[in-house]
Formats: structure tokens, sequence, C-alpha cells
């Protein structure tokens, strides 16, 4: 293929795209004047499934406090359960760019506590600076989103098997650099960046996760790659027929995925001033049930940055409410399975009734 056959292919890859995202904005287009049609200003139903979440919060947060005021109405409750959950938000990001594409990612919480630790091994028992430290574990969980793309790609295997299979690989490397003992005294510059320096209260790690979030909102919400994210998940053959690179899409995600699981690795490790082998896995359950959670809110239908940041925090604050009530722990493996069953249903329920956004 000549210079000029491979212009002339990009040209023609460029105006499909063009003409992809003119259908879509034609769709919501159509659905706001079809709202405007009926007669109404205000759409309370669709006003009710996009910030539902948000309201059954402030309920949440009520009922408990009605039991529990000093703690449940205590400014310092919150901004401690919001600087120490940042990477749980920045794992659920993670977890839901290859969602959007159709693929699942169960390494994401075996990245993050990869990251941790070598972070920890890099700092500590080799004297590596903590910023060249950062730069090679995101790195590393970038190489790890790459080689689950290449299984998944070139040899057909599904998405499920083959990052189930690299997280349990990544778990037994942990335990091997760790000889699987816990590494302490990171960087005192990693701890007060992520956990010591406040703004407002709050630990400067949440506006990390926060500034995330609204990049990948803004990413999702008014670019052609969002777009195309979008448009491979709900049909890989369409999007393929329109000209979309659905496997380039496709491993992208799951790059972007790893890059992110080890960011929030950095993050963990900051809040803790040192790394473990195991502790990480325990944020898998909250990280899916938080990503289908928020699937449900904001942008009902379709995982989202916005449904997915306010949904950790909703969990989260369900979470204290039940240490403040002196509930056993094992509750909360219920709280987050239950949680996560209820909200894919309620997503599936949702995805069932409405057209693409």
């Amino acid at each position: 293929m000549n210079e000029g056959q491979t212009d002339a292919g990009i040209e023609a890859y460029e105006q499909r795209i063009e003409a992809l995202e003119a259908k879509l904005s034609t769709l919501e287009n159509n659905a706001a004047a079809a709202a405007e049609q009926d007669g109404t200003d205000f759409d309370w139903k669709d006003w009710g499934e996009r910030f539902g979440l948000l309201i059954a919060w402030g309920l949440m947060i009520l009922v408990l406090g009605s039991v529990k005021p000093d703690q449940m109405f205590a400014w310092n409750s919150y901004a401690t359960m919001l600087g120490s959950n940042a990477m749980v938000v920045v794992l659920t990001l993670a977890l839901m760019i290859p969602l959007t594409s159709g693929d699942f990612d169960l390494s994401v919480a075996s990245v993050m506590g990869l990251s941790s630790m070598l972070l920890a091994v890099l700092n500590v028992k080799m004297g590596m600076p903590i910023g060249g430290a950062i730069v090679l574990v995101l790195l590393v969980g970038a190489i790890v989103g790459a080689v689950n793309s290449f299984f998944i790609l070139y040899f057909g295997v599904h998405s499920l098997i083959v990052t189930l299979g690299t997280g349990y690989f990544i778990n037994g490397l942990i335990l091997w650099v760790s000889d699987s003992a816990t590494i302490a005294g990171v960087s005192m510059g990693l701890v007060n960046a992520v956990i010591l320096t406040r703004l407002f209260g709050i630990p400067i790690g949440f506006y990390y996760a926060l500034s995330l979030t609204l990049v990948i909102w803004y990413v999702f919400q008014h670019t052609s790659l969002g777009r195309r994210l979008l448009f491979v998940g709900r049909g890989r053959e369409v999007a393929r027929l329109s000209g979309v690179n659905v496997d380039q899409v496709r491993a992208g995600a799951l790059i972007a995925s790893g890059t992110i699981a080890a960011f929030a690795g950095v993050l963990y490790t900051g809040m803790r001033g040192a790394a473990d082998p195991s502790s990480a896995l325990a944020f898998l359950l909250p990280a899916f049930a938080a990503a289908f959670l928020g699937s449900t809110a904001i942008y009902p239908g379709r995982f989202n940055a916005l449904g997915a940041f306010v949904a950790v925090f909703f969990l989260s604050t369900g979470i204290m409410g039940l240490n403040f009530l002196g509930v056993d722990s094992f509750v909360q493996n219920l709280f987050y399975g239950g949680g996560l069953v209820i909200a894919v249903s309620i997503s599936q329920l949702i995805r069932g009734r409405r057209p693409m956004d």
C-alpha cells in the first residue's frame, strides 16, 4: 500500500468517526426534543435515575446519624473517610475503563499490590529516589496491561480468564519480591504528598482521585476516544464495521487500566508509609461494587467516572456507619457482596431498556 492509499484510508476512517459522533449527537438531541414534546420541562423519572444514588447517600447519613450523631455528623469522620478511600476511587476507575469497552480486568488489585511493593523495595531497599520509583512502577503497570491485552487479543482468550491468571501470577511475584514480609520506611515525601498534607481538612490524596475522576469524565463525555470506547463496549462487530479499530481501543483500555491501578498502589503506599504483600486484594470487591453501582447513577446504563466516584463514597459511608454501630467486620463483606449483586442487577435492568447514550 502506497502513501497516498494510506492517507486516504486514514481520512476515510476519520470521516466515519465524525459521522458516528454526529449520529450520537443526533440521538441525544432527539431524546431531548422528545422530552420537550411531552409537555414537561422537567423529567422527574430521569432525574431520579441520575441522582437517586446521591439521594440514597444523603438518606443513609441521616438514618445512621440519628443513631450515632456524634460520629456521623462530625466533619473529621468524613475528612478521614474521603482521604483513606482515594486509592479505592482510583482502583475503581482503573477497573471501569476496560469494563466500558467490554472487558474485565480482575488483575487491577494485584497490580495495585505489585506497584505498592515495588515502590517500597525500590525506595527503601535499593535507595532509589521516590520520584524515579513512581515512574518505574507506573511503567510496570502499563506493561501488565499490555501483557493482558496481548493474550486477550492475539490468542482470543476471554479477558476474565486472562486477568484472573495474571492476577494470581502477580500475587506470587509480590510474595517472592517481598519475601512475604511488610516493608516499612517509605519516603516521608510520599506520605506528606498523599495523607499528611491537607486541604480543608481532607488529605491531599482525595484531590488526586477527584482530579483523575474529572479527567476521565471529560475523556468519556467530550472526546472521540471516549465515544469509541463506549461504541466498542456496546457492540464490537458494529464498531468494527463502522471503521473503528476495535483491538486498538481494547488494548488501550487495558493498558490504561494497568497504569491507573499502579497509581492506586502509589497512593496506597503513601497512605500507609509501608507495603505489605496481601492487603491490596481486599479492595477488588469494593472496586467492582462501586463500578457497577456507579453505572446506575449520573449517566444510568453505562459505566461513568462521576457515578463511580459517588458510589465509592456511598459504600464507604455505609461501612463507616456500620463500624460506628460496632457491627462485626464480616458484615462488611455482606455489605459489599450484596451491593455488587444489587448494583449489577439494577445496571442490567437500565441497560435493557435504555438506548445507547
